[in-house]
């Protein structure tokens, strides 16, 4: 039985050794890797290949993992792309950095090959996942949200939002009123990421708070948060 192409995976890191390491693990997978070694290689090469997942490493020279990601989230072509940190920092600052740019995931080195296939397989799944044709989109207070399209209106207004921003507001604004534990929100936005604190959740919500106003989320103290069906 023949295995099927898998998706585009674009590995960006300054160390050879990573870079062989990962390459060699996920080509076994069946997937098509792709390579870069800092920041402004992983941009034009994105462009070039359209990756649909893309790993990159936080340290590097030219131009760091952040800024790479923060400047790829402005395009339109990678506005469905998977960004997966890649790093040996394990400072907060640097995954709440990383989240606030775009991140939907965040790996820590030293790298076990194992684990870092497992993690990616699970990320890309969640894209292959059957959607029911009603719940493809939302219209809650003045809002639009199109799940299948990744787009939300506020009337005749785009909001854009980051792949995991969208995927939360999606989450609250399916059953506005209710209140979603952040246990819940972390399983069903993040699934099994050990890296995904509570703080991950809290810079998500303040980033939907930015982009679409104060009024849409409210926190429940001690419990959640829950979408605000009062516009």
């Amino acid at each position: 039985m023949s295995t099927p192409v898998k998706q585009k995976i674009l590995i960006v890191d300054d160390e050879p050794d990573i870079l062989e390491l990962i390459e060699y693990n996920l080509k076994k997978e069946g997937y098509q890797v792709y390579l870069a070694h800092n920041g402004q290689e992983a941009v034009i090469e994105a462009k070039k290949v359209l990756p649909d997942l893309i790993v990159l490493d936080i340290m590097m020279p030219k131009m760091d993992g952040i800024e790479a990601c923060r400047m790829m989230r402005t395009m339109p072509e990678f506005k469905n792309t998977f960004m997966v940190f890649l790093t040996a920092r394990s400072e907060e600052y640097s995954e709440i950095a990383g989240f606030n740019v775009g991140a939907d995931d965040y790996i820590a080195k030293p790298i076990k090959p194992r684990a870092l296939v497992s993690r990616i397989n699970a990320i890309l799944r969640r894209n292959n996942s059957p959607e029911e044709a009603t719940d493809n989109k939302l219209q809650v207070a003045d809002l639009t949200i199109d799940r299948e399209a990744y787009l939300v209106f506020r009337n005749d207004e785009r909001i854009v939002l980051a792949k995991k921003e969208f995927e939360l507001l999606y989450l609250l604004a399916s059953k506005p009123g209710k209140v979603y534990t952040r246990d819940v929100i972390l399983k069903n936005i993040w699934e099994d990421s050990v890296v995904v604190t509570n703080r991950t959740i809290d810079v998500h919500i303040r980033k939907l708070r930015e982009k679409l106003g104060e009024n849409y989320v409210s926190t429940v103290k001690g419990v959640g948060y829950k979408f605000e069906d009062t516009h």
